[in-house]
């Protein structure tokens, strides 16, 4: 049995689609944005972090780790090289310094999970999110798990880089009720250097969608200096305006990934952005104002 592997779940979130919502973030992305704010999801298994305020050095954790992946004294603390990411390190750990992110749902257990607060979806017309990560990097769960849920009643929305097998999506989309589909860059070559992957599978996608998916809401982070541009904002309008869009959904950058970049032991990004937390986004909505796309602003 297919099962998915899960880093977070959040209850009662009011940005992430219509009404109350629970958001499932699947763990594994085929991206590596520069201004990615969750880290923790890129990679497709399960991963130790490292809290170090709440360390007390007891090293109880050097005891009990079979591969000798703890570094003593370092901010690191964990020797990635050598970790199975077994946990025997963080169920030693009594402060709660070392932490399990990623755990594995089968369909049932994660169905009873996510429809337990119906009655808040029920009452607000919300339901359940799938973020990531990229939750269509686990497609073939997502092909069992979404017909239950909507045998539940429970609307379904997708975020989504757009970067997947479009016979994946032909699979799952009966079943979705609402789509994010991100666009970061139009320019391919400057979406492959901030996320190590080109655009043109993204944009084939968007544009398949929008031909037959009725609704799929785009958007784009917005970062300063990057994709802010008077020529990068004409050209996703123009995408827009090719597949009847009027609107764009924008997510204005901040700075909580970095943190959390330090905790998994990935160090600095590949590029420093050095832009400002929560930029100022009246000179992006004017631009796309000219270009006659209205943009709704999201936090």
């Amino acid at each position: 049995m297919v099962k998915a592997l899960i880093f977070d779940i959040q209850r009662f979130c009011l940005h992430d689609g219509p009404g109350i919502r629970t958001v499932l973030f699947f763990k594994g992305c085929a991206l590596r944005c520069a201004w990615c704010h969750n880290p923790e999801s890129h990679q497709a298994k399960r991963e130790i972090v490292f809290f170090s305020h709440c360390c007390i050095q007891c090293y109880d954790c050097r005891e009990t780790c079979p591969n000798g992946a703890i570094l003593a004294g370092s901010e690191r603390r964990i020797d990635a090289s050598l970790c199975d990411s077994c946990g025997n390190c963080v169920d030693s750990c009594l402060p709660g310094a070392l932490r399990m992110i990623g755990k594995t749902w089968n369909t049932a257990d994660l169905l009873a999970e996510a429809v337990s607060d119906r009655d808040f979806f029920m009452t607000s017309e919300g339901g359940i999110t799938l973020s990531g990560g990229e939750p269509m990097l686990q497609a073939a769960f997502l092909e069992n798990f979404l017909p239950l849920l909507k045998s539940e009643g429970v609307h379904v929305t997708l975020e989504t880089c757009g970067h997947f097998p479009w016979t994946d999506m032909e699979r799952i989309a009966p079943f979705l009720d609402l789509i994010y589909f991100d666009l970061k860059h139009m320019d391919s070559e400057r979406h492959e250097y901030y996320t190590t992957r080109g655009n043109g599978l993204i944009l084939d996608n968007f544009r398949k969608l929008a031909a037959g998916f009725p609704h799929l809401q785009p958007r784009m982070p917005f970062i300063p200096g990057i994709n802010d541009d008077e020529r990068n904002i004409a050209a996703v309008a123009a995408l827009l305006h090719e597949c009847a869009k009027d609107t764009i959904h924008c997510l204005p950058y901040h700075r909580l990934g970095e943190a959390k970049r330090g905790r998994i032991g990935t160090g600095k990004p590949r590029i420093d952005l050095n832009i400002p937390d929560r930029p100022d986004l009246k000179p992006l909505i004017e631009r796309f104002a000219r270009e006659g796309i209205h943009v709704i602003a999201c936090n």
